[in-house]
């Protein structure tokens, strides 16, 4: 497992923890601000069968929760594992940037680094063959998903719109694949190197 430098000073968060909360935003993770408060708070939220995942997630946030990980059963089968943050100032600039009436939305300032593309790729990333690799987009507007095509392009990745069923998400190109993997190296836990494509034993 990786090791993190915590060095943040009380009341900020890191540049490593920013990434990680863009990186969710862009993903599965949600802010929330509570009737009668001011400051928002992110919350975590996998299938348990992303345990590690989300352990890995709390252990870079952890000087801003109140408590770990816990399981939760859902509706049917679906066993959740999740956690929340506290309120935090910084929290709620990130829902400034991110939600509109209570809807996500793609800032057009967002900046995206190595590792909050590759937590959004843990999130939402997914991979069919050999050279078919994606970001499940779907829940974003056609312009906001041109925009992040945009975004990645400054990264040196080239993709394009997939249409999934009656949806879009993005596709990227089969030329970016192994700037893909280089920039993700290092970043992407064990337990996740499945989407890009390597065993779970490799080093």
């Amino acid at each position: 497992m990786y090791q993190y430098r915590m060095d943040n000073t009380v009341g900020s968060l890191t540049q490593l923890q920013r990434s990680v909360v863009i990186g969710s935003l862009l993903g599965d993770g949600y802010l929330r601000i509570l009737p009668g408060r001011t400051d928002a708070f992110l919350e975590i939220n996998h299938s348990i069968h992303a345990k590690e995942y989300v352990d890995w997630k709390f252990e870079i946030l952890r000087n801003i929760c109140l408590s770990p990980p816990k399981s939760r059963r859902g509706n049917g089968k679906r066993i959740a594992y999740r956690f929340f943050t506290r309120q935090h100032p910084e929290l709620s600039k990130f829902h400034r940037m991110f939600y509109r009436e209570g809807v996500k939305i793609i800032p057009t300032q967002l900046v995206l680094d190595p590792m909050a593309i590759a937590i959004w790729f843990m999130d939402d990333g997914g991979r069919s063959g050999e050279s078919n690799f994606y970001l499940n987009t779907q829940k974003f507007a056609l312009e906001e998903q041109n925009f992040l095509i945009e975004k990645l392009r400054e990264k040196g990745l080239e993709s394009t719109l997939n249409k999934d069923k009656s949806y879009y998400r993005i596709r990227f190109l089969s030329s970016s694949i192994r700037k893909l993997k280089e920039l993700l190296e290092g970043n992407i836990i064990p337990s996740m190197r499945y989407k890009l494509g390597y065993n779970l034993v490799e080093t």
